[in-house]
């Protein structure tokens, strides 16, 4: 374990840089997880960070332990509850970050149950629907070029470990998806806050894909075109529409209540 002082050190930058800037991120191909839970989930289903940045106060709390023992002593670096605080977005007394590659998969070949993102800008909307995305077992999270970076700190953070979870695949082309889907007999299913059919009236069997779309704005008009059907909440209450999130979580565990088909 190396025990760093120094605000210059290049590991300490880097980790700086990444946080603050989503350009850095991308170009490097390099994301940050802060807490101790996020990096156990990537311990448990990715493989070692490239290294920990640990408040020196917290290294012998149980759980920022079992991750330090899990590493490579070299790529562990301890530092002060003032200098972590300088660095992270969240409060020192978290303790512990992880510097991580950003996974890139490729889109995989089609699994039975999807999520479609079509350009959302919240990262805090994004990173919450992935966790429900992960919750109710979706295989497979595509996202459009233009939706909100999948592994910022604020998308990662609110994901709690989805990411690692289910397969997240960002810059989809998502009406090429779309087309080739239900040429193999899947049904996509467009999100729509108004004049869809009711969802709890409406047959949703898999091979299965769930389209949502930007919070303003809802899907755009070819991609709700494309798809087999259209859904709609029914709001006895009078709302207009729901937040983004809330209407992807009622609409993947009404799939999950009905069962796989």
């Amino acid at each position: 374990m190396q025990r760093v002082t120094s605000r210059q050190n290049p590991r300490l930058l880097e980790a700086a840089r990444l946080i603050a800037s989503s350009r850095d991120r991308r170009k490097a191909g390099k994301c940050v997880l802060e807490g101790e839970h996020l990096i156990g989930v990537y311990l448990e289903r990715m493989a070692a960070p490239e290294y920990l940045l640990v408040v020196e106060e917290r290294l012998a709390d149980a759980r920022i332990a079992a991750l330090i023992a899990r590493m490579p002593s070299q790529d562990v670096i301890a530092v002060s509850g003032a200098l972590f605080a300088e660095i992270a977005t969240v409060p020192a007394d978290v303790g512990v970050l992880a510097v991580v590659p950003t996974p890139r998969p490729a889109v995989p070949p089609p699994a039975r149950f999807h999520l479609l993102l079509e350009d959302l800008q919240d990262p805090g909307n994004v990173g919450t629907i992935l966790r429900t995305a992960a919750a109710a077992g979706v295989e497979q999270v595509l996202l459009s070029k233009h939706c909100a970076f999948a592994w910022s700190p604020k998308v990662l953070r609110a994901g709690q470990g989805a990411h690692f979870l289910t397969t997240v695949v960002e810059d989809v082309d998502l009406a090429a998806w779309v087309a080739s889907f239900r040429a193999r007999g899947g049904l996509v299913a467009a999100m729509v806050a108004h004049h869809g059919a009711d969802l709890y009236a409406t047959a949703l069997p898999r091979p299965l894909a769930i389209a949502v779309g930007n919070e303003g704005s809802g899907l755009s008009a070819p991609l709700a075109a494309s798809a087999d059907t259209r859904i709609t909440i029914p709001m006895p209450g009078g709302m207009e529409s729901l937040n983004a999130a809330a209407a992807a979580a009622v609409v993947l565990f009404e799939t999950v209540r009905r069962g796989p088909n």
